[in-house]
């Protein structure tokens, strides 16, 4: 039988009512409550992560192929349509998807307003799956006639901004030699929530940019591209920066659009920071709740040094109780932590402000490993501070612990 486990199991389940059972049930408290707020805050932290990136990728995909040109200008460079890696995409064994792209300023003129926005010419190759999920009013553009659609995907904030409806004629002047207009007819609204694409993204047909760069069917923009690991993509930039033209530029999307990753990895850092204080407070109050149940069992650690019990096996009675509760605190912060994820990903009961938080309820991301190594840590960590107020347990002398009152 093992001494010390037995009587740190008799301890630990001290009748109710008592002293010793309220400290337990603090200290269980206290445990579960800082593992599921951690759980809760990392389950919250993957999902905006996710959803923001993921939101990203459909409008611009994970690597972007253009022409290599030294300004910001948005007149772009074409290049050929038929790139060997869009051709012959099993030969890049990392591409998941390839679509052609092509992007243009211009001006869209109301009655009453003017605003400058940008063009984004799609085919029939697009992967509109990705796009549709932001599409809240109307229809995806019609890309599988021969001849051009003169149709366009306007944003939510543009059309509330300038007073469009489905359905309506729009005027798009383009500032070039010679300078050109169309007449548009908006199909459909969408809303990502992300201003650098709500502010001045449409979406047209790959052709009409085409005609009026007079391009033909042989150039385009440029290429978007899909992975098929993110975790990849350092090296499939990398590979496909060696295996094509000189000419061409590789750039991975979370590099285009730095200001939006920027943000999501200083998000990271201050969840770590608000955990680590969450981790501190509750070793804090483990080695006071320590201290509390060696304070009450004074009498008891001098009756076992009298039977002539050491320190160390006095020590292990304490350690055990104290993981003892901490793995039940463990079992109640995973239940508490895990419902709360589950209850929020499937009805969605928090609302968010989309104005502020691009989104329009608290998002959930699910990452097994990342809830196993907070319940590693939060054993490891409290664990080993358990040893600490075990000490003061040397100091006590028999005689004066029996006579403790």
């Amino acid at each position: 039988m093992n001494l010390p486990f037995y009587i740190a199991k008799r301890i630990s389940g001290s009748s109710k009512g008592s002293f010793s059972h309220s400290i337990n049930r603090i200290a269980v408290a206290s445990v579960g409550l800082g593992l599921a707020v951690m759980i809760i805050a990392y389950l919250t932290l993957m999902g905006f992560k996710d959803t923001i990136s993921e939101k990203v990728y459909s409008l611009s995909a994970h690597l972007q192929v253009s022409k290599y040109v030294l300004n910001n200008s948005l007149l772009e460079e074409p290049i050929s349509a038929q790139a060997n890696f869009y051709q012959y995409p099993d030969s890049f064994p990392y591409i998941a998807h390839v679509q052609r792209v092509a992007y243009k300023g211009a001006l869209l003129k109301t009655e009453a307003e003017v605003q400058g926005v940008v063009l984004k010419g799609i085919d029939a190759e697009y992967d509109s799956t990705r796009f549709k999920q932001h599409l809240v009013e109307g229809r995806y553009l019609n890309l599988r006639d021969s001849a051009y659609q003169n149709e366009v995907l306007i944003s939510r904030k543009i059309s509330r901004l300038l007073r469009l409806s489905l359905d309506e004629d729009i005027t798009l002047f383009f500032i070039q030699n010679p300078p050109r207009f169309r007449k548009m007819k908006v199909v459909g609204i969408y809303d990502t929530g992300l201003e650098d694409f709500d502010d001045q993204l449409l979406l047209t047909d790959l052709r009409l940019h085409q005609r009026l760069n007079n391009w033909g069917d042989s150039l385009v923009g440029g290429y978007e591209i899909f992975v098929k690991d993110l975790k990849e993509v350092n090296t499939a930039e990398v590979d496909l920066f060696e295996r094509i033209d000189p000419e061409l530029l590789v750039q991975k999307v979370s590099e285009k659009y730095i200001q939006v990753f920027d943000w999501l990895y200083l998000l990271n850092r201050n969840v770590v920071i608000f955990l680590g204080l969450i981790l501190f407070v509750a070793c804090f109050n483990m080695v006071s709740i320590i201290f509390i149940l060696i304070m009450e069992r004074t009498q008891m650690i001098g009756m076992l040094k009298a039977l002539g019990a050491n320190n160390g096996l006095i020590r292990k009675v304490f350690v055990y109780n104290g993981l003892v509760l901490v793995l039940k605190g463990l079992l109640w912060g995973n239940g508490i932590g895990l419902l709360f994820g589950f209850v929020q990903y499937y009805f969605k009961l928090i609302p968010l402000d989309p104005e502020n938080y691009y989104m329009s309820h608290v998002p959930i991301g699910w990452d097994w490993s990342v809830v196993l190594i907070l319940n590693v840590l939060t054993l490891l960590v409290v664990s080993l501070v358990l040893f600490m107020p075990t000490f003061i347990i040397s100091r006590l002398k028999p005689i004066k612990a029996i006579k403790f009152d």
